[in-house]
């Protein structure tokens, strides 16, 4: 209620200063509007989206699962304070999938905020961001859910990524030569996820990444979004890898996933993830690759007196093959192979997910429908065959 509230009074003051600022209407897909402060120094863009989905889940022998939903549902708000140097990101998630992950260490609440943090160009080509947003992660995973190539991400993805976490970064970007560019990243983060408000419950979360764009940077930054919608005319290549180490780390999947509660406390132990990703566009054909790799110092969580509690982090490893080809009339046709496979430890088998997809994009990823087939593919259990339908609408 409070939030609504305060949402409400948010709204009432944009409308009631439009008439002592600049107020600019953008493009469709570029924000709802602009606020420029009289002085120019500052300025506030407002934007909303959300993704309608329907899915079906089909699997021999059982009645099929039909389900929609508001898979998503965003505000969001960014700009500069003072400076251009100094610039702030603001995303709120209001869908029911959005809020959801509520727990003791978030004081039982909706999970509202997704990002909050704050970017400072301090000197050159360093910038600090400070706050709550996405980790250096997996490319499939900081690729924005508004701008993916298919419905939704991969099984790699969701058994490996990093996601959103507190804290700091430090990012840096030089040329090495000709067009051949940089970029280096240092986050330290709490390591528990997001909007943890209990404190730090273990140690601390290390992430560092390195990327290399050897023939020089993608039109309007489409190394992280999905499908050639800039139909780069010379081919752009971009190389990244990543390693995470979380010191003490109480939950499942890093900082993901179950928290791992013993007789005495949280278990913790020593969880590492390495990434190594690609992206490659040319001429309206896309191409991503990534592998994921997880282990731990003793991924079986024990009680006190060594009996195991049935919780156990989830190592192992995967890797995800995607590509598409985005046609003159922007429909676009892609397919996707992805793998996992837990260790045994886990009780888990691979898991082998095989999804044939087809988008319009009407306006970019701001208006455009996307539909895909998945069949899954369970060493002991029954295949499953997954059909989606999704309506996306980015203002």
């Amino acid at each position: 209620m409070k939030f609504k509230i305060a949402l409400i009074v948010l709204l009432f003051a944009v409308t009631a200063t439009s008439h002592s600022q600049e107020l600019q209407s953008p493009k469709f897909g570029k924000g709802l509007f602009n606020l420029v402060g009289k002085d120019s120094s500052w300025t506030m863009k407002i934007g909303t989206r959300f993704q309608f989905l329907a899915s079906n889940l089909m699997s021999e022998g059982q009645s099929p699962e039909t389900n929609f939903l508001i898979r998503r549902a965003r505000l969001k708000f960014d700009g500069f304070a003072v400076s251009p140097k100094l610039k702030y990101k603001i995303e709120l998630g209001l869908s029911n999938r959005d809020m959801s992950g509520v727990t003791p260490f978030t004081r039982n609440t909706p999970r509202y905020v997704m990002d909050a943090v704050i970017k400072y160009n301090f000197y050159g080509n360093f910038v600090l961001w400070v706050g709550q947003t996405k980790l250096p992660g997996n490319r499939e995973r900081v690729i924005s859910s508004a701008n993916m190539q298919q419905v939704d991400r991969s099984v790699l993805n969701a058994r490996f990524n990093i996601d959103r976490d507190i804290g700091f970064q430090l990012r840096h970007h030089f040329t090495l030569f000709n067009n051949f560019e940089v970029r280096e990243i240092f986050a330290l983060s709490q390591g528990e996820g997001r909007n943890v408000v209990t404190g730090n419950l273990g140690g601390h979360q290390y992430t560092g990444r390195i990327e290399f764009l050897p023939f020089g940077r993608f039109e309007g930054k489409g190394d992280y979004f999905g499908s050639d919608l800039k139909r780069e005319q010379t081919p752009k290549l971009a190389v990244g890898v990543t390693y995470d180490h979380n010191n003490n780390a109480v939950k499942t999947r890093s900082n993901m996933g179950s928290w791992m509660e013993t007789d005495t406390g949280f278990y913790e132990t020593n969880i590492n993830t390495l990434f190594i990703d690609a992206m490659f566009k040319y001429k309206g054909f896309s191409l991503m690759t990534e592998y994921a790799d997880r282990d731990a110092a003793d991924p079986v969580a024990k009680n006190s007196d060594g009996t195991e509690t049935g919780d156990i982090v989830q190592v192992g490893t995967g890797i995800n093959i995607q590509s598409g080809y985005l046609f003159k009339n922007n429909w676009e046709v892609s397919g996707r192979y992805s793998y996992v496979k837990l260790d045994e430890i886990t009780g888990r088998t691979p898991d082998k997910q095989y999804t044939l997809g087809f988008s319009k994009f009407i306006v970019g990823h701001s208006l455009k429908v996307q539909t895909d087939f998945s069949f899954i593919d369970f060493n002991d259990r029954t295949d499953q065959y997954l059909y989606r339908l999704q309506f996306d609408i980015h203002f």
